[in-house]
């Protein structure tokens, strides 16, 4: 068993302890590849944010589960090089089952989400206590969700939406133990958030949702999923590439910054560096159509990640400087 400590990451409690004291959220960032972590590292160092990089069970197959541990302490080692201290977390992004929770544990993870929302409440609560009742013999930190968000993102598939019920909030922190709780109050993940018809504005978020389940658990952290704003000059990059995404619509930035000042202290953010990485790309095989050197176009993407990371930690979510 590899511990997460032994690698020089850090679990989440403290993280979000600080976050929900300073009125910021800490970001999360999923990666698959060199190039997206390479961002995620060096948009954190440059902003001194904290920052949780995110593994989904697809991204972990497609990168080997071995070769991730050792891109994780290399992303430690990056940040000891530039002579500066960043709370890193590890973190498996929508677990579905205790097994694959455990190995994660085992090859260093210090975070999991255990996503029982699609089965019952009754089932959810023993799911979810069953792998937080392992994780803390381990000092990891675990991640439950209650309501269910629509939209296609990696292996995560729902075609409706559920939002949270705030009366279950309370029984299902109490009877679980879990150290963060992801709620459904209108996010959905991919980059079809929503579908809008000409004139139409994105609807907003349930902050009365968000309010009551405040109210019923007080200073307890909470979680967004899907937050990507879809951001429209990536899109639109797409799109006069050679792309094809039309009527696309993510969560406006104002709301989310609104939600981290409140006891949202953590946002996922995936689609929108998947955007920015293949705008860029696209446009590099379109303007220059002989180049080859896989270099020359996914250098530049990761120019743009770095960029759009940035903006995020800075002007969105209020994490930078609160390394």
């Amino acid at each position: 068993m590899y511990h997460y400590k032994d690698l020089g990451l850090v679990n989440t409690r403290e993280m979000f302890s600080k976050a929900m004291a300073g009125k910021y959220a800490i970001p999360a960032y999923n990666f698959n590849n060199m190039e997206q972590l390479q961002a995620i590292i060096t948009a954190c160092i440059e902003t001194k944010s904290p920052v949780i990089l995110q593994v989904s069970s697809g991204a972990r197959k497609y990168a080997n589960q071995i070769l991730l541990r050792y891109m994780a302490m290399g992303a430690m080692e990056m940040i000891k090089n530039a002579g500066i201290k960043l709370p890193v977390a590890l973190h498996l992004d929508h677990g579905d089952t205790f097994e694959l929770c455990v190995s994660c544990i085992e090859s260093g993870f210090s975070s999991v989400m255990i996503d029982g929302s699609a089965h019952s409440f009754q089932d959810n609560i023993q799911l979810t206590k069953k792998v937080v009742d392992y994780a803390h013999q381990y000092d990891v930190s675990v991640e439950g969700e209650l309501g269910v968000l629509a939209g296609i993102e990696d292996e995560v598939s729902h075609e409706a939406s559920h939002y949270t019920n705030p009366d279950d909030v309370e029984e299902f922190v109490s009877k679980t133990g879990v150290d963060s709780l992801a709620i459904s109050i209108g996010t959905s993940h991919g980059a079809y958030k929503f579908k809008l018809k000409p004139g139409e504005s994105v609807p907003p978020l349930r902050f009365d949702i968000l309010e009551e389940v405040e109210r019923r658990i007080p200073g307890f952290p909470i979680v967004l999923h899907g937050a990507s704003s879809v951001m429209p000059e990536y899109v639109d990059m797409i799109n006069k590439f050679g792309g094809k995404m039309e009527n696309t619509a993510g969560i406006p930035e104002e709301q989310l910054r609104r939600a981290a000042a409140s006891s949202v202290c953590k946002v996922n953010i995936d689609s929108d560096g998947r955007l920015a990485m293949t705008a860029k790309i696209r446009e590099v095989f379109a303007t220059k159509p002989g180049e080859f050197d896989p270099r020359k176009y996914l250098g530049p993407a990761r120019d743009a990640l770095v960029e759009m990371y940035k903006h995020k930690n800075t002007h969105v979510l209020g994490s930078a400087e609160h390394a």
